[in-house]
């Protein structure tokens, strides 16, 4: 699908036909679109391509007065998949007179650019809405990473009330999400760096501060992931101990219990069988014998007691 958009006075709106100062958002595009945009724009059928590999690591690349720009934006699938947060790659394409944007699927920071939140966005700017979609995509690993902090301390409090393996398995899903950012703030981080040595952010002061805040960003949410993906993983680690020393309780209580049952049924046994034994001309006997196990029984109890076991 494409959707061509210029900045106006009002806002962004959308064109029909691709003219000079004009942002070109291309999502999932079909075969047909990727021969449109290569024989109207002159643009490389690779350059449209890398953005469509899933695995497409971040990086900058020119090509006969073009320039491409990839770099990995994070994604929630959803709560109740494997991995609900993962990364995507977005390939930006500068030419002379247009931005294009590609990317696999739809995703939440083109909507950000729609709706008028990033004030003085230009079409027209094209370095200045570089900026911003970079910028955009710092913020939303941020605020991401602050979604799953919250979800793992909503598992944390569940897993301390229970001993099933599920709330561990959802702070799995979590860890995996934290790996996949770390791996793709990394590239970007580089691709950003490669973008400052080269200068093309130099002519306009404003635009080289942007880039150095989109750095900074970039660093913190990477400082952020390590340190989230550091404490969950103690966490994992701690609350399987815990698991395993519940277990290791609840099998040392069944055992004390099944020790204490026992000692009426080895009395049972030993005065079932057809031979002399001592108290069987007794009249009290079976009470004899009755209060001899329970007595045994509260004495073995007390011992298990006295040593934690119960």
């Amino acid at each position: 699908m494409i959707t061509i958009l210029k900045s106006v006075e009002t806002g962004l709106e959308t064109q029909n036909e691709f003219s000079g100062g004009s942002w070109v958002s291309v999502i999932d595009p079909s075969p047909e679109d990727i021969s449109r945009l290569h024989h109207e724009l002159g643009i490389p059928t690779e350059f449209l391509i890398y953005p469509l590999d899933l695995d497409e690591t971040a990086r900058v690349e020119k090509d006969e007065g073009l320039l491409l720009i990839v770099l990995r934006i994070p994604c929630f699938q959803g709560e109740n998949v494997d991995i609900p947060y993962t990364t995507i790659p977005l390939g930006i394409i500068l030419t002379e007179k247009l931005i294009i944007t590609v990317c696999r699927m739809k995703i939440d920071i083109v909507p950000e650019l729609l709706d008028g939140r990033i004030k003085r966005l230009s079409t027209a700017k094209r370095n200045r809405f570089i900026l911003q979609i970079l910028m955009s995509t710092a913020t939303k690993y941020l605020r991401y990473l602050r979604e799953i902090n919250r979800s793992v301390d909503a598992l944390e409090d569940r897993l301390q009330a229970s001993m099933r393996n599920q709330e561990v398995l959802g702070l799995l899903k979590y860890e995996k999400s934290l790996v996949y950012f770390t791996t793709a703030l990394r590239s970007n981080e580089l691709m950003l760096e490669r973008l400052q040595r080269s200068q093309m952010f130099k002519m306009y002061p404003e635009d080289e501060e942007l880039l150095e805040d989109v750095l900074i960003e970039t660093r913190q949410a990477i400082e952020m992931t390590n340190i989230a993906n550091n404490i969950l993983a103690s966490m994992m680690d701690a609350f399987a101990s815990i698991i395993s020393n519940n277990l290791n309780v609840v099998m040392k209580f069944l055992t004390s219990v099944t020790i204490v049952l026992t000692i009426p049924g080895i009395f049972g046994a030993l005065y079932g069988m057809n031979v002399r034994l001592p108290l069987m001309d007794h009249p009290a006997a079976f009470f004899m014998i009755v209060a001899g196990s329970v007595g045994l029984m509260a004495l073995t109890a007390l011992i298990f007691v006295r040593r934690n076991w119960f």
